[in-house]
């Protein structure tokens, strides 16, 4: 990640007009993980990394009817599970993580899910980004969960500038005013994953091209910005 050019610093100004318009776009953004409890939710956040969204939910469509708790999960050990899950990169790996979490969780949380990042963290498999997405999307606590969508949109941007997935958080967390924070991760990997995308962002169509401080964007077809209108 440490190859991205970082753009201009955006003005308080830029910010402002940037998530006003992704909020007018996607008034209420989630996840497109599927999940129906904060444990479920972990659960697909630990099996989506190195895959989409898309495969991790074609697994768990199945994995959560048949196990949909701590308890259930667990109950299935790690060959049973690696059945479900053998779709999805690094099954293997992940199996055994998600089967050491459901012991954890089931001896030391009674199977619920913990509220703090330091408990998260501890469980098999699960690092900051994972942490702050549970965080976040179950409990709607201001974590911002940097992948490598949103670390692409902050640097080329100039939203936030990082050398680091941590650096870029830090920033976003600073930078992004308190009335979008909640949202805000949501918003960004959406633009990230669906318009400002790695190899052919898409500036011709997108809402927030005239805020973006990218100067190779007029190369993909974004017009000259017009702040006071």
């Amino acid at each position: 990640m440490s190859n991205i050019r970082p753009s201009k610093t955006m003005s308080k100004a830029q910010i402002q007009i940037f998530f006003q318009r992704l909020r007018e776009q996607r008034p209420h953004p989630k996840t497109e993980l599927q999940y129906d409890s904060p444990f479920q939710l972990l659960i697909a956040v630990l099996l989506s990394a190195q895959a989409t969204d898309v495969s991790v939910n074609k697994a768990t469509k199945q994995l959560f009817l048949d196990a949909p708790d701590a308890h259930s999960m667990y109950a299935l050990g790690v060959e049973k599970l690696k059945n479900y899950i053998k779709t999805i990169g690094l099954f293997n790996s992940k199996a055994e993580n998600v089967i050491k979490t459901c012991q954890i969780l089931i001896e030391q949380y009674g199977g619920q899910i913990p509220e703090q990042r330091e408990q998260l963290e501890a469980l098999a498999g699960v690092g900051r980004k994972t942490a702050n997405v549970v965080l976040n999307t179950a409990f709607g606590q201001p974590t911002m969960a940097v992948d490598t969508h949103i670390f692409r949109l902050g640097n080329r941007t100039g939203l936030a500038k990082g050398k680091d997935v941590l650096e870029v958080e830090q920033q976003l967390l600073k930078r992004i005013p308190k009335a979008f924070i909640l949202d805000a991760h949501h918003w960004l990997i959406l633009h990230g994953r669906y318009c400002c995308t790695a190899r052919k962002p898409k500036c011709g169509e997108c809402i927030v091209a005239d805020v973006c401080n990218w100067k190779e964007r007029f190369d993909y077809g974004a017009q000259i910005p017009d702040l006071k209108a």
